[in-house]
């Protein structure tokens, strides 16, 4: 009867830990917490604010579309990860950073989470990431949002 209980509280323990887990597992499964997305609507308000200070805004995709932004190529590719590293090596932790990939739907993309990744791990503290869930330009260029002539 003891060794049954014991049995019983193991399987109950590794239970217990296999949900928590879980849990872990899925609330970390992106590289940034819904706070960290950003409308296009509310980043195309930014571009076109006259008295809004701008952030940094670089395209982690194939293209540099968004107005002001600074292409550094697919980020799915390590070396364009050197440039996003080496693009963003002298600016101030804080900046005001957002990056964007819009090459296929949002949670397909290569480019989006190696991004992400790396500001995270290079200790910025202020930068979010496009919420473009289609594409560039479904989701921007089709409404009619500020790009590059």
């Amino acid at each position: 009867m003891n060794q049954k209980k014991t049995l019983y509280s193991l399987i109950v323990g590794a239970m217990f830990l296999c949900a928590i887990f879980v849990q872990i597992s899925w609330k970390n499964a992106e590289p940034w917490s819904p706070e960290q997305l950003l409308e296009p609507a509310d980043l195309a308000a930014t571009i076109l604010g006259a008295d809004t200070k701008k952030p940094l805004i670089i395209s982690i995709g194939p293209a540099a579309t968004i107005k002001t932004s600074v292409g550094v190529g697919p980020a799915g590719e390590a070396e364009n990860i050197a440039k996003l590293e080496k693009l963003l090596s002298k600016e101030p932790k804080d900046r005001a950073i957002v990056i964007y990939c819009g090459c296929c739907p949002f949670n397909k993309c290569p480019n989006v989470r190696p991004a992400f990744t790396k500001l995270n791990e290079m200790g910025f503290t202020n930068h979010k990431l496009l919420n473009i869930p289609k594409n560039l330009k479904t989701d921007w260029l089709d409404k009619g949002y500020p790009a590059i002539d």
